[in-house]
């Protein structure tokens, strides 16, 4: 049954790595999100020399996927950037949700 607070639409934020951007999209299609924005960014992590020269340095070149949706999706896409792209892990992205009461156009 779907109560009135499902209806409701709100502002969906992704950020994460460059490198995961067209499996994010892929994947937010796939999940009837179709009102998508990207836009580029670059992190502000500064590695040592050492985690530098071993190859641990977090990736700096990021990518911001905005979308409008539904309270229902915004739950499937955020259990879905846990179980399929590990953002329940450290360093790997940030998603949020804010909602969105009215809109003029």
């Amino acid at each position: 049954m779907i109560n009135e607070t499902d209806n409701k639409i709100s502002f969906l934020t992704i950020i994460t790595g460059r490198n995961k951007k067209d499996a994010l999209l892929t994947a937010l299609l796939d999940s009837d999100i179709h009102l998508i924005n990207t836009i580029y960014g670059k992190g502000t992590v500064k590695a040592n020399f050492l985690r530098n020269a071993l190859g641990l340095v977090p990736e700096e070149n990021k990518v911001v996927i905005t979308c409008i949706s539904t309270c229902v999706k915004n739950e499937i896409v955020l259990r879905m950037l846990e179980e399929k792209f590990g953002f329940n892990k450290p360093n790997t992205g940030i998603a949020f949700t804010a909602p969105i009461d009215k809109v003029s156009y």
